[in-house]
């Protein structure tokens, strides 16, 4: 698999999160969005930097199952019903996504809404991946 991640000079300096990221491979992942749900299936954690952990947790353990890697990750959407408080704790999520994630960053978009299926969720992730 190859994946080149592209961050053009005219553009704003990207910060966690890469402008577009080419990939070719034989497989793709299309990972469903994931909240902090536990294996009970009950909402984990009291605020965003908790809940969004758990979520990328989740998103990557599916990930992993599939074969992949959080390098494989091309696409990354998280949704959340408070972006005051996702803007708010933006040095801690990027913290909470290096030290899951690592580096390679996806190309990524951050989504305000309403609510989420899981009405105690803060936030969901969902994700493209393109594996080897």
């Amino acid at each position: 698999m190859s994946v080149r991640r592209i961050n053009p000079e005219g553009l704003a300096p990207a910060s966690g999160f890469s402008h577009a990221v080419a990939a070719t491979g034989r497989t793709l992942v299309m990972l469903a969005g994931q909240t902090a749900l536990d294996a009970s299936g009950r909402i984990e954690g009291d605020g965003l930097p908790a809940q969004f952990a758990r979520a990328l947790a989740n998103l990557l353990a599916a990930l992993a199952e599939a074969g992949g890697t959080p390098a494989d990750l091309a696409r990354v959407t998280v949704y959340t019903t408070d972006v005051a408080g996702y803007r708010a704790h933006a040095r801690e999520l990027g913290r909470i996504w290096r030290e899951s994630a690592g580096r390679d960053y996806p190309a990524m978009a951050v989504i305000g809404v309403v609510r989420l299926w899981d009405e105690q969720a803060l936030v969901e992730i969902d994700g493209i991946a393109v594996l080897p």
